[in-house]
């Protein structure tokens, strides 16, 4: 059954126009980008099928292969290439915001958000680094380590190699715990002492270092007064 061809009052895209994109919900607004839906399932049953395949989570789907997508019934590679495209615009769209806005605090809650895309779901843990220049402008984001499910290698003297090759004059730091926990550990406070003293040597300040665990706001250590 394609959109068109529902109750007028039942339409995602006729809901969206007259209510605005926040009115509708997560399924209602994948139906749009899906339009039709299959045989005895419309396209916002079919999204829901979708969603609920990858445990509920709009995150988890947003990182999913782009193959495990295609696999859903009712999907297909065509439909899935689509909502790669559209997850992966999202992404640039607030990495962009971060590096043409005057300040990156200007707009705390789009890092928070760009952090949580790129971290939340990876099934291991990955260290990265924002670095900025004197301004607090995003000059670039590096993944500058992969470890295991439980824990990341981080070696100081290639993350000041890093912010020296790209001139950085601060770095806001971040890793994801798998686990869904963000709470940070000794190891993490004890590793970000030591990052915060290796940077200092070359006049560059770590402004903060978040934990992205799940769908919850990242946890930043600045807030916890643990810089």
């Amino acid at each position: 059954m394609a959109i068109s061809d529902w109750p007028e009052g039942e339409r995602p895209r006729e809901r969206l126009l007259a209510l605005g994109p926040e009115a509708l919900s997560d399924a209602e607004l994948l139906a749009i980008y899906l339009r039709i839906g299959v045989r005895g399932k419309s396209a916002v049953d079919l999204a829901r099928d979708l969603i609920s395949a990858f445990d509920g989570s709009l995150a988890r789907l947003a990182e999913a292969p782009l193959a495990e997508m295609a696999r859903v019934p009712g999907i297909g590679t065509a439909k899935a290439a689509q909502l790669k495209a559209s997850f992966e615009l999202a992404r640039r769209a607030l990495a962009q915001d971060m590096t043409t806005r005057e300040t990156i605090f200007s707009a705390p809650g789009k890092v928070r958000d760009w952090l949580r895309l790129k971290l939340a779901t990876r099934p291991h843990e990955v260290f990265m680094a924002l670095w900025l220049d004197a301004q607090n402008r995003l000059i670039r984001a590096d993944e500058l380590f992969t470890g295991t499910l439980t824990q990341t290698s981080v070696y100081p003297r290639e993350v000041v190699k890093a912010a020296l090759a790209c001139n950085a004059a601060a770095v806001i730091l971040a890793h994801n715990h798998p686990s869904g926990v963000a709470e940070p550990s000794r190891a993490d406070e004890l590793l970000t002492q030591s990052l915060k003293s290796a940077l200092a040597l070359v006049d560059i300040k770590v402004l903060d270092h978040f934990i992205v665990a799940g769908n919850a706001a990242p946890l930043s250590f600045a807030e916890r007064g643990l810089l």
